[in-house]
C-alpha cells in the first residue's frame, strides 16, 4: 500500500472529507515523488509518470537511481533534507536519466514526519516557463516582420517592376557585355521580389481555421514530400506514439510547418549518414494563452524533428526564430520565423535544443477539445 493509500483512510472526516489526496496530487502539473530511506520509490503522482514516461506500477518499488542518474544533484537535495529533517530546495537542477531527456528543474524535498526516512520530492520544470517566454519573443519578432512585409509590398515591388522593365528595354540596344549586366539587373530584381513575396506570408494576421487533425498524417505527408525531393538521400526514423489524440489545427499550415522543419534538418546533415528522427509523444503540464482570446490551452502533443548534423552555432541559437537570422550560407532567415508565426497562431510553442551532435526542434500543440475526454 502506498503512502497516499494510507492517508486516504483518514479522509472520512475533517479537512479531507470527501476528497481523495491522490486526486489532489494527480491534479498538480509538478511531479511529486516519495522515496523511502534507501531511495526506493514509494509513491508517484500522474505528472511524475508523464515525466518518466512509464506508469506507477513500473516506478513504485524500484530505486530512484534506476530512472535518474545516481550522481545527479537531486540525490544531494534528498539527503540534505533527510539528515536536516527540514525542507531543502535547489533551483536550476538538471535532471536526466536513461529514459529521461535533460530538463532544468526547481527541486524541493521535504521529510514526511509520520514515516521515518521518507522524503517527498517536488519537481517543477523551469523549462516550461522559458518555453512561454521564448514564444512571446518569437511572436513579437513575427509581428515586426508583418509590418515590414506590408510596407515592402507597396514601396518596393512596384519600383522593382519599373527597374526590371527598363533593363529589358536597354538589353535590345547594347552589346554582349551590356546584355550580361542587364540580365544581372533582372535576376537581382526577381530575387528581391521573391524575398518580398515570402515576407508577405507574415502579413496575414487572421487566425487559421482549425479542426481535428491527425498529426501523424501531417508528418507522414511532410516526410514523403521530403523523400521525393530535397531529402531523397537522407534516412528518416519515425517514432510515433499511436495513441495520441487529434490535434486542434489547420492541416495545410501544419504540413508547411513540419515540411519547413524537415527541410531545415535536411540542409544541416551530410547526405552520407544523414538521419532525421521524427518523434511524437504526449506530454503533461504545459499551458499557454491562445492568441486573440483569454483562453488558456493545454499543449500536451509534442512533436520533435531531430537531425544528426553539426548543430546550430551557440551565438545565434537564442535568435534563430527571429527574421533574417540564419546559419546557412545562402539562407534568407525567414523559414523558421514563419514556422514560429504559424505555431504561435495555433496557440502552440516551438523550442530548440542543439549541440555539436545535432539539433532538435520541439513543437507543442493543443488537442482537439471535442475528443479531450477520450485522451490519456
Amino acid at each position: 500500500m502506498s503512502i497516499a493509500d494510507d492517508r486516504s483512510q483518514e479522509t472520512g472526516t475533517g479537512l479531507f472529507a470527501g476528497v481523495d489526496p491522490r486526486s489532489v496530487l494527480n491534479s498538480l502539473s509538478d511531479a511529486v515523488i516519495a522515496v523511502g530511506a534507501d531511495n526506493t520509490i514509494r509513491y508517484v503522482n500522474y505528472a511524475a509518470e508523464q515525466m518518466f514516461g512509464v506508469g506507477a506500477h513500473s516506478l513504485v518499488g524500484n530505486s530512484l537511481d534506476g530512472f535518474i542518474t545516481s550522481d545527479n544533484p537531486l540525490f544531494f537535495v534528498i539527503e540534505k533534507s533527510r539528515h536536516a529533517g527540514a525542507s531543502y530546495a535547489e533551483r536550476d537542477v538538471c535532471i536526466e536519466g536513461p529514459r529521461l531527456d535533460e530538463r532544468e528543474m526547481s527541486v524541493q524535498a521535504q521529510p514526511l514526519s509520520e514515516a521515518d526516512g521518507v522524503v517527498v520530492i517536488s519537481l517543477h520544470e523551469q523549462t516550461l516557463a522559458r518555453h512561454i517566454d521564448r514564444q512571446l519573443v518569437h511572436r513579437g519578432a513575427a509581428r515586426s516582420v508583418t509590418a515590414m512585409a506590408s510596407m515592402l509590398a507597396h514601396e518596393v515591388k512596384n519600383p522593382l517592376s519599373g527597374i526590371r522593365g527598363a533593363a529589358q528595354l536597354l538589353e535590345d540596344d547594347t552589346d554582349d557585355n551590356g546584355r550580361e549586366l542587364t540580365q544581372l539587373i533582372c535576376d537581382e530584381a526577381d530575387r528581391i521580389v521573391s524575398l518580398v513575396n515570402r515576407m508577405e506570408a507574415f502579413s496575414d494576421e487572421r487566425l487559421p481555421e482549425r479542426t481535428a487533425v491527425n498529426i501523424h498524417e501531417v508528418l507522414d505527408r511532410a516526410q514523403r514530400s521530403a523523400e521525393s525531393g530535397f531529402a531523397r538521400n537522407i534516412r528518416f526514423v519515425p517514432l510515433f506514439d499511436p495513441s495520441l489524440p487529434m490535434v486542434f489545427g489547420n492541416r495545410d499550415q501544419l504540413i508547411q510547418v513540419f515540411l519547413n522543419l524537415v527541410k531545415n534538418a535536411a540542409e544541416s546533415v551530410d547526405e552520407r549518414g544523414g538521419e532525421i528522427r521524427i518523434e511524437t509523444r504526449y506530454r503533461h503540464g504545459l499551458r499557454l494563452a491562445l492568441p486573440g482570446t483569454g483562453e488558456r490551452v493545454d499543449l500536451p502533443i509534442e512533436i520533435t524533428v531531430r537531425d544528426n548534423g553539426s548543430g546550430v552555432p551557440p551565438d545565434i541559437r537564442p535568435y534563430l526564430f527571429d527574421p533574417f537570422v540564419t546559419s546557412k550560407k545562402n539562407g534568407s532567415g525567414l523559414g523558421l520565423a514563419l514556422v514560429a508565426k504559424l505555431v504561435g497562431d495555433h496557440g502552440g510553442v516551438i523550442d530548440l535544443e542543439s549541440d555539436n551532435s545535432g539539433t532538435a526542434f520541439k513543437v507543442m500543440l493543443p488537442v482537439d477539445e471535442t475528443v479531450a475526454g477520450d485522451t490519456k
